[in-house]
């Protein structure tokens, strides 16, 4: 008879899958689809939509790799930290050879699809966000400097791009607008989680900022850099990459973004720490959404 806690326990797909970062690759390849319906005037034929999904696929399979390769450089942090403790690497649930391969195998496959069945450039773009992420933010910034989330976060920024290159075959100026956007909304998304969870990254040995220099330093930078970001935000409209409609929404979400940080600066609370970072998702989320129904509507 099995037992309660064997039941209970994830199955071995499960805990692949958690390595892949579902919720964090989710919100990746919907900022690649952004990208790629902008870059198609109109409604899409079946072939650019299949195109897109193609993509799509392969974008999630190289992103999944990279979570993974992550998850085993960080196994002895995430060990440490409650947010991360649960992962299948920290656990020891999974060795270092069966991640290893579950990234070399899932980043092979994403970036066989784009090279071949995409284009050659949306896969080199999409493997050098691996390497910026899995290497150079994961391996070298992250426990080096406090400003790891800033310099780190042009990876992180990269989907639209790829999106875009996938569609039209080269980086346009829409493409980099969208990447400054989501590059400044980094920071402050990341500090705002960063200062109510001080007490893991201390622990970890990570120089997250406000470890480094400190909670009223950190909620300053927040401050600032949603005061840059909302500027950043209008620039779509500025472009003509969008109409009113988008307009009205990303005035409406910056200033509840801002209003937030400003907040948070003045009156400092974990729990409005969380409620930051929770807005900051919602903030990205309903920004690229309002993109995409600008497009299809105006």
């Amino acid at each position: 008879m099995t037992s309660p806690t064997a039941a209970a326990s994830p199955s071995r797909l499960q805990q692949f899958h958690a390595l892949t970062k579902p919720r964090v690759i989710q919100l990746i390849v919907f900022c690649a689809l952004i990208g790629m319906v902008l870059a198609v005037p109109g409604l899409p034929t079946w072939a650019e939509a299949g195109q897109a999904a193609l993509a799509c696929l392969g974008i999630w399979l190289v992103a999944g790799a990279a979570a993974a390769f992550n998850c085993i450089v960080e196994k002895g942090i995430d060990a440490k930290m409650k947010r991360t403790a649960w992962r299948p690497t920290a656990k020891g649930e999974l060795s270092d050879r069966e991640t290893l391969l579950f990234s070399a195998v899932l980043c092979a496959a994403g970036s066989w699809l784009l090279y071949v069945w995409v284009n050659p450039l949306t896969m080199w773009l999409t493997f050098a966000t691996f390497v910026g992420y899995a290497v150079i933010y994961t391996v070298i910034l992250k426990p080096l400097t406090p400003q790891n989330i800033v310099i780190g976060g042009a990876s992180g920024a990269m989907p639209p791009v790829l999106g875009w290159a996938a569609m039209k075959g080269d980086v346009g100026p829409e493409a980099l607008i969208l990447f400054l956007i989501i590059f400044l909304w980094t920071p402050p998304h990341f500090w705002a989680l960063a200062l109510y969870r001080v007490e893991d990254y201390r622990k970890s040995g990570l120089p997250m900022l406000p470890v480094t220099h400190g909670n009223e330093f950190t909620r300053l930078q927040i401050l600032l850099y949603t005061l840059v970001l909302f500027a950043a935000c209008l620039m779509p409209f500025a472009y003509g990459m969008s109409s009113w409609l988008y307009l009205g929404v990303a005035l409406a979400l910056s200033c509840g973004f801002t209003a937030y940080a400003w907040r948070l600066w003045r009156h400092y609370s974990d729990a409005l720490a969380r409620r930051t970072f929770r807005f900051s998702l919602i903030h990205l989320s309903l920004l690229f959404a309002a993109l995409l129904l600008d497009h299809y509507l105006f």
